[in-house]
C-alpha cells in the first residue's frame, strides 16, 4: 500500500484575520496558556514518569501525512508506555488549518497535539503552541533520546521555529516529517541510452552534482526526439496549485533568485515582515524564463497535474525523468520496482535546491498544564529513533526519519541499498544532499504566505500557458506580494 504524502495542497482563504479579530474578543488568542474549555489530564504524582497521565486521551489533528498513517496503523506501543490513549483526526492541509484556526480561537483547546504546517499554521499562529523547551528541561518528565541536537538541524528551524530575536530561541515543534523535491529518472532507461545520448548531447547524461538545468533540457528534447521507450522527457507538477509554486521554486533559487531581500533567514525561521519581494529581479526572471522553455517541451499532462499526478504520469511511463517529493520512492517501487534512480536537483548559475516540505508537530497552549505534559509524552515517542525507524518499515506508512540517530542504524543503511524493506530509504542520497544549507529550499515562512502562495502560482500559470512573459507574470507576481506583505497580518 502506498504511503500517504507529505504533500502541499492549495488552501482558499481562511479568512484567518476575522479569526484573529474574534480571537482577540474572546481573548483567545491574547494568552493563550489559559486553560481552555477542556478538563485537565488524569495524573498520578507517585508513578514513574512515563505513567503519570495514565487514563487521559489526547486529540491529535494531522494532515493525512505518512508518519501519521503509520503511527495511527499501531499506536499499542505508545499506550501500553503510558496509559494514554490518542484519538487521531487526519484531514487535507486546508482543512486542517482552518480546523486549527477555528479552535485556537474559540478557546476551547480541542486539541492537544497538532500538526503545525510552517506557513500555514506555525507562523499564523506561533503564540498558540507552548515551548518545547519547557518540557524537555523539566526534570519531572522524559527528555527526548539524544535532545533537540538529534534532530537534523535545518529541520529543527524550518519546521521548529518561528521569530526573531528571543522569540527565534524558542522550540515550537518537534521536525515529524521532510518530503523533499528531488530529481527521479528512469534509471533503466538511462542506462539503455547512455552511449546514444552521450555522443548525441556532448556530456554524459547520467544525473551527477554536476548536471545543470540546461543540460536536463537538453536530455528532456533527447527523449522525445530519439527514442519511443516514452512519449515524453520530462513532466511537471504545473497545475495552477501550491504544485506550481513548488516546482518552479527548485529553478528560481538555482538561477540566485530569491523571494525577499534576507530569503535564508525568512525560510528558516520566519518573521513577520520579510521586507519587498525580489521577483522583479534579473534572476527570477532569467528563471522563469527557462522554466517556461522547459514546460514547452514537457509532458503536456503537466499543466494539468499537482505531486500526486506527476507521479502517477512517472509510474505509468510517460516521461523518463521528473522532479518530485521523494516519498514518492515507495510507490515507485511498487509499480517499476528497481527502475527508478534518484538525485539531486539540477544545478543552475547558483546552485542546485530542491524544496523542503517538512512540518513539525505541536502542543497546544490551549489546554491544561498536565494536558501539555501528557503531549510532550507523545511528541517524545512520536518522534523518537525507535518510532521513526518502525514508521519507514509500516505497510502503512513510510515517513522520513527527521533525526540524525536513525541514519546511523545498521538495517537503516541497508535500506538505502536494494532490495529495500524501506523503499524511501532509496532515494536517502539523493534527499541528504538537498538537505544540506547550500542546496535546501526554503519557500517564506511568514502568516501571509498563503495568499502569496496564490498569488505566484496564479502569474505562472498564465507564463506556462504563454499568456504572459517571463518579466511580466514575475513583476506581477511580485506586485501582488508587495501588497499582501504591506497590508500586513492583521488589519
Amino acid at each position: 500500500m502506498s504511503p500517504p504524502l507529505t504533500a502541499r495542497p492549495p488552501a482558499e482563504p481562511l479568512g484567518r484575520r476575522a479569526l484573529l479579530r474574534g480571537a482577540a474578543a474572546t481573548g483567545a488568542l491574547g494568552l493563550l496558556s489559559a486553560c481552555g474549555g477542556r478538563s485537565d489530564a488524569a495524573y498520578d504524582a507517585d508513578a514513574e514518569p512515563w505513567r503519570r497521565y495514565a487514563g487521559t486521551t489526547l486529540n491529535f489533528v494531522s494532515e493525512n501525512t505518512a508518519p501519521t498513517a503509520a503511527i495511527a496503523a499501531d499506536l499499542r506501543p505508545f499506550t501500553d508506555l503510558t496509559g494514554i490513549r490518542v484519538t487521531i483526526v487526519t484531514l487535507e492541509l486546508s482543512a486542517l488549518a482552518q480546523r486549527v484556526a477555528l479552535d485556537l480561537a474559540s478557546g476551547n483547546g480541542e486539541y492537544d497535539v497538532v500538526y503545525a504546517d510552517p506557513y500555514m499554521v506555525l507562523a499564523p499562529y506561533a503564540p498558540a503552541f507552548a515551548d518545547l523547551r519547557e518540557f524537555q528541561e523539566d526534570p519531572a518528565l522524559p527528555r527526548l533520546p539524544g535532545g533537540f541536537a538529534d534532530f537534523i538541524p535545518t529541520h529543527l528551524d524550518a519546521a521548529g521555529r518561528f521569530g526573531e530575536g528571543p522569540d527565534a530561541e524558542k522550540i515550537l515543534a518537534l521536525p515529524y516529517d521532510s518530503p523533499t523535491m528531488v530529481w527521479q529518472y528512469r534509471a533503466d532507461l538511462f542506462a539503455k541510452h547512455r552511449d546514444r545520448m552521450a555522443d548525441d548531447l556532448g556530456f554524459d547524461p547520467m544525473p551527477s552534482d554536476d548536471t545543470t538545468w540546461e543540460q536536463y533540457y537538453a536530455i528532456a528534447r533527447w527523449f522525445n526526439d530519439k527514442t519511443d521507450d516514452v512519449e515524453y522527457g520530462t513532466g511537471h507538477q504545473a497545475k495552477q496549485h501550491d504544485a506550481l509554486m513548488c516546482d518552479f521554486s527548485n529553478v528560481l533559487w538555482a538561477y540566485g533568485g530569491r523571494y525577499f531581500p534576507d530569503d535564508t533567514r525568512v525560510g528558516r525561521l520566519g518573521t513577520t515582515d520579510p521586507g519587498g519581494s525580489l521577483l522583479r529581479a534579473p534572476e527570477a526572471e532569467a528563471a522563469a524564463a527557462f522554466y517556461q522553455r522547459l514546460l514547452d517541451i514537457a509532458d503536456p499532462g503537466s499543466r494539468t497535474w499537482d505531486w500526486d499526478g506527476v507521479g502517477a504520469g512517472f509510474r505509468a511511463g510517460r516521461f523518463a525523468m521528473c522532479p518530485n517529493w521523494h516519498e514518492f520512492a515507495a510507490s515507485n517501487e511498487q509499480v517499476l520496482p528497481g527502475k527508478v534512480g534518484y538525485a539531486r536537483l539540477p544545478k543552475g548559475p547558483a546552485r542546485s535546491a530542491g524544496m523542503y516540505g517538512g512540518t513539525g508537530i505541536a502542543i497546544s497552549s490551549a489546554v491544561p498544564r498536565r494536558r501539555r505534559e501528557a503531549a510532550w509524552l507523545f511528541l517524545n515517542w512520536a518522534t523518537a529513533p525507535d518510532t521513526q525507524r518502525a514508521n519507514l518499515a509500516s505497510e502503512v506508512g513510510g515517513g522520513t526519519p527527521t533525526r540524525t540517530s536513525v541514519y546511523a542504524m545498521p538495517d537503516v543503511v541497508a535500506a538505502e541499498e536494494r532490495p529495500s524493506a524501506m523503499p524511501n530509504m532509496l532515494s536517502a542520497r539523493a534527499v541528504r544532499d538537498a538537505w544540506a544549507e547550500e542546496n535546501i529550499g526554503l519557500r517564506p515562512k511568514i502568516p501571509m504566505w498563503n495568499e502569496c502562495d496564490t498569488a505566484l502560482y496564479t502569474q505562472l500559470s498564465r507564463l506556462v500557458a504563454g499568456d504572459a512573459s517571463p518579466a511580466d507574470a514575475m513583476r506581477s507576481a511580485a506586485d501582488r506580494i508587495d501588497r499582501i506583505v504591506a497590508r500586513g497580518w492583521v488589519n
